[in-house]
């Protein structure tokens, strides 16, 4: 089995798991953010009204220690990934160039899905380097768009991609930014059981794409 089919294999299986634990009134909650249609009510990027901030992650003592700190959308639940070198979990906690190294779960806040971070360890890297290669280790992306952005007062670059879903047989849509720290890159992603699910979530991606700081 290719590296990345057993990547989609395994969140699939997570969002399935998620899926049998979701409420209906969860599920109805969700959908305030968006229109019937799916467009964001401020017609941005599919967008709803901005996510309320729950707690800042990334700082000493907080859930994720991390290069960065940014704020997440209220009641999103983080938790750190620790793998053990050369495991099979280990394998799939890489790609590109970075490592898991967090997970957001929005199961809490009423939808199926994460905003993962990943961390790599060369620094001063180009961010659309380091996507580039996030990007190319996923087999079934069909398309990619990159865009230089912020993320807070750091250079950034976004990346928003479609990923053919094989077990699910259809596409969706997948986004991340990446920065560059002392430490070394830093990329946030956001994923999605499918393309509702993912632009329900957005606003809390761009809480913390516009909170980040550094160190």
């Amino acid at each position: 089995m290719r590296r990345g089919t057993g990547r989609a294999l395994a969140g699939a299986v997570l969002a399935a798991v998620a899926l049998a634990g979701c409420s209906s009134s969860a599920e109805g909650d969700a959908g305030a953010w968006t229109s019937s249609d799916g467009t964001g009510k401020n017609g941005d990027r599919g967008i709803g009204r901005p996510a309320a901030k729950g707690v800042e992650l990334g700082g000493p003592g907080s859930a994720c220690p991390l290069p960065v700190t940014f704020d997440l959308a209220k009641d999103w639940k983080p938790q750190a990934v620790e793998v053990e070198p050369g495991s099979g979990a280990a394998e799939l906690a890489e790609q590109g160039t970075v490592t898991l190294v967090c997970e957001i779960d929005a199961k809490p806040a009423g939808n199926i899905g994460y905003l993962r971070v990943w961390a790599g360890t060369e620094s001063g890297g180009d961010p659309r380097a380091t996507l580039e290669a996030f990007v190319a280790d996923e087999p079934n992306t069909v398309e990619a768009a990159y865009e230089r952005t912020r993320a807070g007062s750091a250079a950034a670059v976004e990346v928003t991609y479609t990923v053919r879903d094989e077990l699910l047989d259809g596409s969706k849509t997948e986004r991340a930014f990446a920065v560059s720290t002392p430490e070394g890159p830093v990329v946030v992603h956001l994923g999605g059981l499918d393309p509702e699910e993912h632009r329900q979530m957005l606003p809390a991606y761009e809480l913390a794409k516009k909170s980040l700081a550094l160190g």
